[in-house]
């Protein structure tokens, strides 16, 4: 009997065992789940905080490729618009050779040779004008526009459609296609249409 109590001995000695490797096995399983929680919600932090630093380097690059194309803009408006001050002051010396022009008719023969002097230099600073991107606006016939115009006073004309230019009183000029100067012209109010008396 002596012996059958002895392996029930041992039995119970190895159920302790068991229950503690048990025990343990839970708490190393709990521990293992604890670090991977813990873990996980790193990862999700590092991700966070990579799509936080991705987007600010993408806002930083795109700032710096906008500013980058203000200067080129800046550079280039430069390049083009640097003449506008210069150029405005040559237009009273193209204003002054048309004067010349209309004054110098060609009636009297005397005047002849310095007219067509006049002419020439006149020709000649208008292509100089051009070649730096400098047009001459002159509007006779054209519908009035406020951006190139200036409508010194308007005319009643039954021959032509209301708002046309009739006259140019101050030649316009752009420069690369800003106004450098608005055209001073007469415009065309429009009236009651004349009667054909022959019809």
């Amino acid at each position: 009997m002596a012996e059958q109590n002895k392996p029930q001995e041992s039995d119970n000695a190895t159920e302790p065992v068991a229950a503690d490797t048990a025990v343990e096995q839970s708490s190393a399983a709990e521990a293992v789940a604890l670090d991977a929680a813990a873990l996980q919600a790193e990862l999700e932090l590092a991700r966070q905080q990579a799509a936080e630093a991705k987007d600010q380097a993408l806002r930083m690059a795109a700032e710096a490729q906008n500013q980058r194309r203000r200067a080129d803009k800046d550079v280039e408006n430069a390049h083009k618009f640097a003449l506008e001050k210069f150029a405005a002051a040559l237009l009273p010396v193209a204003d002054n050779l048309e004067r010349t022009l209309d004054a110098a008719g060609t009636d009297v023969e005397a005047v002849k040779p310095l007219r067509e002097g006049v002419e020439l230099t006149y020709r000649n600073f208008l292509d100089v004008l051009a070649k730096f991107q400098i047009e001459q606006l002159d509007p006779v016939g054209e519908p009035f526009d406020p951006s190139y115009h200036e409508a010194v006073t308007m005319l009643e004309n039954p021959d032509v459609e209301p708002n046309t230019v009739l006259q140019v009183m101050q030649k316009g000029y752009t420069l690369s296609g800003r106004l450098l100067r608005a055209a001073m012209v007469v415009v065309a109010r429009g009236g009651a249409k004349k009667i054909d008396e022959n019809a």
